[in-house]
């Protein structure tokens, strides 16, 4: 039989994630043995959570009949799977379905530039041209990063359906606008906008997805939901194939950006209608069910749903924090190859000598190959509860791919296609890697919220200037492919230093904690800042 998890009496010192999930022997209160199914503070206050309307927040009460229930319930290992399985069904489809559209965005343009009607239609006419209309997505999208991830605090928990609804809407009805636009002005209005309206997307769903998994399981979710190898490999297909569409109305790259729009639009609804909010309020799942779901990430790392910091507070917290700006450059110095390899590869394979539909159907390989290393690199990174030698392992893996372009292009397009799956497969693995990493090492909650946002938003600054260094397009952008390499060689250093720095917090934690009466033990509190002793860092 599988061995029980117990939820233990409140005390001085944190439980692992392999203690959580072993059990504990603690006694316990009567009133704790008493609930061991995880349903009495719920059931007191009825079989559902009450709202007054759609928009309205949820009541605070019920929410903490949930946390009490989870602090008592007594689950086996086989139902906390069972648990994790229901979450997995349920919320899984709509984060990847909106992701893969977000990220056709990026698929798409890069598409449509390697096609001459689209470079009339828009007035692209040089290398410089294209290289400002990719940077200028960024204006938008790291004015509004911060503002919106704070706003997703303030709102409260049970609404960021609504938040994440009006992005996927604005973003599918600029991408609806590219149809029909003429003119270059206009594509740089229209870049600007669709920044704007993925701003507070990605760490907001990264934020969102740590309020159902155990820090453990992030990085393996972050793989399935929110990297770009699918929608790339996805992109390329519908590519290869509507570009040869074309009607008395519409060319074929017009299809590109309406295949984008219209389901956005549709997935907006879908995420606010049937995107459940947090364990305490999923009415996908029982009573008990909702105890353990609520169990699991409170004794992984206690997620807070309303109360705790402003978002000025956190917002102060996390610029004073060391780690929060290690971070930053460890994502800053990689997203450098993301954010131009996503709009240059059809282009890069274009340039080995291919057909324009060619390159298109090509791109699909490197990105289909590079969802497999980014899914197992997160997989083999959750069950080995490691974070900074996988991202070391990405780094060089795409430093490797940056090395051999840089030197090979011009003599091997074998060798040039090649370094092209390691440089989409190391670059993609990073994202979940040092996303999930990021939010394992904030607490508590509203700082988490706040620092994943501040590491999007300070890093998308560099990737305004990111596409600018792919200047030299008669050189087979051999410059571009060595600043690439220096910068994922730049992440490789600054995650050997994270790491380093959070294994020896960890050990002096450790000490200061064994040094502490138990006392001094209990006054710590109930909520584990990242300052606090009993805080251990994932490394």
């Amino acid at each position: 039989m599988a061995s029980q998890i117990i939820s233990p009496e409140r005390r001085s010192t944190p439980l692992h994630d392999n203690e959580l999930e072993k059990g504990s022997g603690r006694s316990r209160s009567h009133s704790s043995t008493s609930n061991r199914e995880g349903t009495s503070h719920q059931a007191a206050m009825g079989p559902k959570p009450k709202r007054k309307h759609f928009f309205s927040p949820l009541d605070e009460a019920y929410a903490d009949a949930v946390n009490k229930d989870a602090e008592c319930v007594e689950f086996t290992e086989l139902e906390d799977k069972q648990v994790r399985k229901k979450i997995d069904n349920t919320i899984l489809p709509l984060v990847i379905c909106s992701y893969v559209f977000n990220q056709f965005d990026r698929t798409n343009i890069g598409n449509a530039h390697v096609l001459k009607p689209f470079n009339d239609n828009y007035g692209i006419t040089s290398n410089q041209k294209w290289t400002v209309a990719l940077s200028i997505f960024y204006v938008g999208y790291c004015l509004l990063e911060m503002p919106a991830n704070v706003l997703q605090r303030h709102i409260g928990a049970n609404r960021l359906q609504a938040f994440f609804f009006l992005s996927l809407t604005f973003w599918g009805l600029c991408s609806l606008s590219f149809v029909y636009a003429k003119g270059y002005a206009a594509l740089l209005v229209l870049r600007v906008l669709m920044g704007i309206g993925e701003a507070g997307y990605y760490a907001g769903m990264i934020y969102y997805l740590s309020f159902w998994y155990k820090k453990h399981e992030l990085a393996l979710r972050i793989s399935l939901c929110m990297t770009g190898t699918l929608p790339g490999a996805i992109g390329g297909l519908l590519a290869f194939g509507l570009v040869r569409a074309k009607t008395k109305f519409l060319d074929g790259w017009q299809f590109l950006f309406l295949i984008e729009a219209i389901p956005t639009i549709i997935m907006g609804f879908m995420i606010l209608l049937f995107l459940p909010s947090f364990p305490f309020s999923a009415t996908f799942l029982s009573p008990r069910e909702r105890a353990i779901a609520q169990a699991r990430v409170n004794r992984s790392h206690k997620p807070q749903s309303h109360g705790g910091m402003s978002g000025w507070g956190g917002f102060k917290a996390v610029v004073s924090d060391v780690n929060a700006w290690l971070f930053m450059l460890t994502y800053a110095s990689f997203n450098v190859g993301v954010a131009t390899i996503s709009y240059f590869l059809p282009t890069l394979i274009k340039d080995l000598g291919f057909s324009s539909i060619d390159a298109q159907g090509m791109t699909v390989a490197p990105y289909a190959v590079g969802w497999f290393m980014v899914f197992f690199q997160a997989l083999h990174s959750d069950r080995t509860k490691d974070r900074g030698w996988h991202v070391m392992l990405s780094s060089a893996v795409s430093f490797l791919g940056y090395v051999i372009l840089a030197t090979s292009v011009h003599k091997s397009v074998g060798a040039s296609y090649f370094a092209l799956f390691l440089v989409v497969g190391g670059n993609y693995s990073l994202f979940p890697l040092v996303m999930s990493w990021a939010a394992n090492a904030f607490s508590p909650t509203s700082k988490r919220g706040v620092g994943t946002a501040f590491i999007v938003s300070v890093s998308n600054c560099v990737s305004t200037a990111s596409p600018q260094i792919y200047f030299d397009p008669e050189d087979k952008y051999r410059k571009g492919h060595a600043i690439s390499a220096g910068m994922l060689l730049l992440t490789f250093i600054v995650a050997f230093t994270l790491r380093t720095r959070l294994s020896i917090l960890n050990k002096r934690n450790a000490k200061r904690l064994e040094d502490l009466s138990e006392d001094e033990k209990a006054a710590l509190g109930d909520e584990i800042w990242d300052n606090d002793p009993r805080y251990v860092f994932m490394t």
